[in-house]
């Protein structure tokens, strides 16, 4: 159910509504522009009184966890995305909330998947209102048709954190899948039959919800160690034959790319950042989950290889490629916010160089810094981008909301981010006049890499210079968004939209920087 709302301009020229989903919104002002004031919210003052002194907080079942909570019509329930498409217990509570007769929920997870597409019907019988939460497949394509009764709110990583603590999502219910916990509440995610790696998408929710259930298949003696979930901020813990399938924390966007034109790219990469002085002794990197960008670290490595040069830190999502780094010696740490492999579980599990992390330290923008700004390069992907820079990663050529945001955003504050995409897929262009739904603004984004060149952002002089005599295609991006429109026959297609609101896009301050519309069927 899209809806028909008064929209006002933002610093990025785009329309954005002045309410959404019942609160006021703050027009995204420009990078940097906007400083909240005032403190952190504040969580109910709980009392050892209400809790058993043997520190037991088993509860029977989920329902009964979910009832002693309170959950009733209206409230926010939160959970995280580290199984991935691997999730089994989030479908789990939403139909215990349709057999107890609650209504209106807002689902506010740090991811969707496709695994969800059975929300579809509490969605459509009333039970979720609305999910504010990256949503990819299924539940993004549901509210792209105009279907949700509530906006769609996507945010980054960081800008759950940020929503979070400075109160402008207030979470009732916190229901968070661990992989081993004890009775107490601690909890972890690196070990147990089901281990996914990490818990640090869940982190917030465990500081800041009104109530919190620990739901665990590896129950283990008090303590539960290391724990990476205190027991203190839990309520109830409740143990399911199983809470995840952990060989579904790799998806498509987490394999490596077989494409030749994508491979290329992705050495030209490894290549770029090897000419312009980036790689060298100290440095750090970050690569994300796409496939060609999981290409650019194979290459990276090898060229570190050949001049002996060693990171002080890898940022990740960790996948095996990674791993194989810190284990040859090439990198002092991974700072992982996101397993991404089974590898990547047993080397936060074994190593202690791999450090697991959370959108607090690595992304949080209303703190004193965080990791991201610290990195010297950043790989990234985009389903669009346009002749200023601008970037988007949200929807695709044809308007359909299809992938959150994840920590893309995040990222774009490293010292130098790259975008290795391909210039078209399909034969549709990805290289457009505008972005169809602005997600990251152009002034953060220096380098596009392409299989017909590689286009730096004017507003980086300093990497024009470093890379003139690289003997690298360096060329203008208008120059090749006008040899791929050639090619395949003219500029592509515009999506068609109403003029209904399904959604908006989060800056990573808390204000609206786009708007996303229903697609016109």
């Amino acid at each position: 159910m899209g809806q028909k709302l008064e929209l006002v301009k933002n610093a990025a020229g785009r329309g954005i509504p002045a309410i959404v989903n019942g609160q006021q919104t703050v027009p995204y002002k420009g990078v940097g522009k906007h400083k909240p004031t005032g403190s952190k919210t504040a969580v109910p003052v709980r009392s050892c009184a209400d809790y058993p002194a043997d520190g037991n907080k088993i509860q029977p079942s989920l329902k009964a966890a979910l009832e002693k909570c309170g959950l009733k019509d209206g409230m926010t329930i939160s959970s995280h995305h580290h199984f991935r498409n691997g999730d089994l217990v989030m479908n789990q509570v939403f139909d215990i909330a349709a057999g107890l007769g609650v209504k209106d929920l807002v689902w506010f997870p740090s991811a969707a998947f496709p695994c969800h597409e059975p929300l579809i019907k509490h969605l459509e019988n009333g039970v979720i209102h609305h999910i504010e939460g990256s949503l990819n497949g299924p539940l993004g394509k549901y509210a792209s048709e105009g279907k949700m009764k509530g906006l769609a709110v996507l945010r980054s990583h960081g800008g759950r954190w940020q929503a979070v603590q400075d109160g402008e999502v207030h979470i009732d219910i916190a229901v968070i899948a661990a992989p081993t916990a004890d009775s107490f509440g601690n909890a972890t995610g690196d070990r147990g039959p089901s281990a996914c790696g990490l818990l640090g998408f869940g982190l917030v929710d465990s500081l800041y919800a009104d109530h919190v259930i620990i739901v665990t298949d590896n129950l283990v003696p008090f303590p539960c160690v290391p724990w990476q979930i205190q027991g203190n901020n839990v309520d109830y813990v409740v143990v399911l034959d199983k809470v995840g399938d952990a060989d579904k924390i790799i998806s498509g966007t987490t394999q490596l790319t077989k494409s030749p034109d994508r491979l290329y790219i992705a050495e030209l990469t490894a290549k770029f950042v090897q000419a312009a002085g980036i790689m060298k002794d100290g440095f750090s990197f970050q690569a994300g989950a796409g496939g060609t960008s999981l290409a650019f670290a194979i290459y990276l490595k090898k060229f570190m290889q050949e001049k002996g040069v060693k990171a002080r830190f890898i940022r990740g999502g960790s996948t095996k490629y990674l791993v194989e780094m810190l284990e040859e010696g090439l990198t002092d740490y991974i700072l992982d916010g996101q397993t991404f492999d089974l590898e990547g579980v047993r080397s936060m599990r074994e190593n202690p160089g791999h450090v697991n992390t959370s959108p607090f330290t690595s992304y949080n923008w209303h703190g004193k810094g965080n990791f991201a700004s610290l990195l010297d390069v950043v790989v990234l992907g985009a389903t669009e981008v346009d002749v200023n820079f601008n970037a988007n990663v949200v929807t695709h050529s044809d308007g359909m909301m299809l992938h959150g945001i994840g920590g893309w955003q995040n990222c774009l504050f490293s010292k130098c981010t790259i975008l290795p995409i391909p210039a078209f897929r399909n034969r549709v262009p990805i290289i457009v006049d505008k972005v169809t739904t602005l997600v990251g603004p152009g002034e953060l984004i220096d380098v596009i890499v392409t299989e017909r060149g590689i286009a730096i952002n004017p507003l980086r002089q300093d990497l024009l210079d470093a890379t003139r005599d690289s003997g690298l295609p360096i060329r203008k991006l208008t120059e090749i968004k006008t040899e791929v429109d050639d090619l395949v026959g003219g500029a592509p297609q515009k999506p068609r939209f109403t003029d209904e609101v399904i959604g908006v896009v989060k800056w990573v301050d808390g204000t609206v920087l786009d708007t996303i519309f229903k697609v016109r069927a």
